[in-house]
């Protein structure tokens, strides 16, 4: 993510957002040391910039780091005014709740600010966390135009030694523990358990606050709970309001907080008029699948195929979003049940994806990738079933078993 952000002096105010604990101070105060650093969350510090006159922001504060900046909105205007006067070039703002920012950024500074999301490491970030710059994962290069038969012959059909157990092990820890930076220097299990139970409540009473004035959390939190319940699954507002004992409305804007405080995320049927009987309900999902088996009570269970397909829409979400890629991410499903599970859409075409929870593939695995590819015609790149086991094989021409570790490298 480092290699991402703009170098001091480029004409840009820099904003980070992403859920807590993601690593956006650490991200900052590391990528621009050489900045002033101003953290929000200190009240005396939002008072002391909250005086300073907007005349006076270029000599009394200049181009600085500015940690938390939802704490105090009103500073947008500040940010502004000494930009649009060019009393400053540069200035890096960090936020976790994403709505206020937001809101603040259509009305101050539309036009001046450049957006970054940080989100629970992605796979290849804890593959190899000591590389400054990565590869274009596997399932990048296959969206990116070419032959999909070209790219998959010419790699080796099996990873070897200690590059496949690094490769388990990484995808392991993602699957069962998530991605969230703090939970990697925890060894034992129930000290993760407590970090995870903590951060939910925390979640709670500090995200919660920067979004809502909630005067009572439980209608939230048993929303919360419920809605970790449905990952994976088509989204009725209906269900969750009457499961959770609140307004339709109500868990409609509840959902609204899950989005924009990098919670959960919605991936939209495939658009495309293929038939008049697809499905147009989005599925919802989790970035970090630690979070969401703690909310789910899943934390103990080893193996659920909800879980798998979580795992691999966060990670493809995670880098489509952190690259800020021109690359859609759909599902297909009709009202008859005709359903595959991923779509990623590029300029080059249609990869479609089917999720396997289970070490090998069977021929059958392949046959809806099959009939949406004739029916996609020209747009069809080809079709892939990602699965547990590490073996990269052609099924026929257009058509591979992936392992999931394979894809995301």
């Amino acid at each position: 993510m480092s290699t991402l952000l703009p170098p001091v002096g480029k004409r840009s105010i820099v904003l980070v957002t992403g859920a807590r604990q993601t690593g956006k101070t650490t991200l900052v105060r590391s990528g621009y040391a050489q900045l002033p650093y101003y953290n929000l969350d200190a009240i005396e510090l939002r008072e002391q910039l909250g005086r300073i006159s907007s005349f006076r922001w270029g000599l009394d504060v200049g181009e600085a780091v500015i940690d938390e900046v939802q704490k105090a909105p009103q500073l947008m205007e500040k940010l502004k005014y000494a930009m649009d006067e060019q009393a400053i070039r540069f200035s890096v703002l960090t936020g976790s709740a994403q709505l206020m920012l937001l809101r603040s950024v259509r009305e101050t500074l539309a036009g001046r600010i450049t957006l970054f999301e940080l989100f629970p490491f992605m796979f290849q970030e804890m593959l190899a966390p000591d590389r400054v710059v990565r590869p274009e994962p596997l399932f990048f290069k296959l969206v990116s135009g070419g032959s999909l038969d070209e790219v998959l012959e010419a790699l080796p059909s099996v990873l070897l030694g200690m590059e496949q157990d690094k490769a388990a092990q990484t995808e392991s820890f993602l699957y069962t523990v998530g991605g969230m930076p703090p939970l990697i220097h925890i060894a034992l299990e129930r000290e993760r358990q407590f970090w995870t139970s903590d951060y939910n409540q925390t979640y709670l009473e500090r995200d919660l606050a920067d979004l809502a004035s909630l005067n009572d959390l439980k209608p939230f939190r048993r929303f919360h709970q419920l809605s970790a319940l449905r990952a994976g699954q088509l989204l009725s507002y209906s269900d969750l309001a009457r499961d959770a004992g609140i307004a339709v409305e109500t868990a409609r804007r509840y959902l609204e907080y899950l989005r924009i405080s990098y919670q959960a995320f919605l991936v939209q049927p495939y658009y495309r008029n293929l038939t008049s009987t697809l499905v147009k309900t989005p599925k919802l999902y989790w970035f970090d699948n630690g979070l969401l088996r703690h909310l789910s009570g899943l934390g103990s269970v080893p193996d659920t195929g909800s879980l798998y397909e979580n795992y691999l829409a966060a990670e493809l979400m995670k880098y489509i979003r952190t690259m800020r890629l021109d690359l859609k991410l759909y599902f297909y499903l009709t009202r008859s049940g005709m359903e595959v599970d991923f779509l990623l859409e590029s300029t080059a075409g249609v990869l479609g994806i089917e999720v396997k929870n289970r070490d090998d593939v069977v021929k059958s695995d392949f046959s809806r990738l099959k009939a949406l590819g004739q029916a996609l015609g020209e747009a069809w790149l080809g079709g892939l079933v990602v699965y547990r086991g590490n073996t990269l094989y052609q099924q026929e021409p257009g058509f591979w078993a992936v392992p999931s570790t394979r894809l995301l490298q």
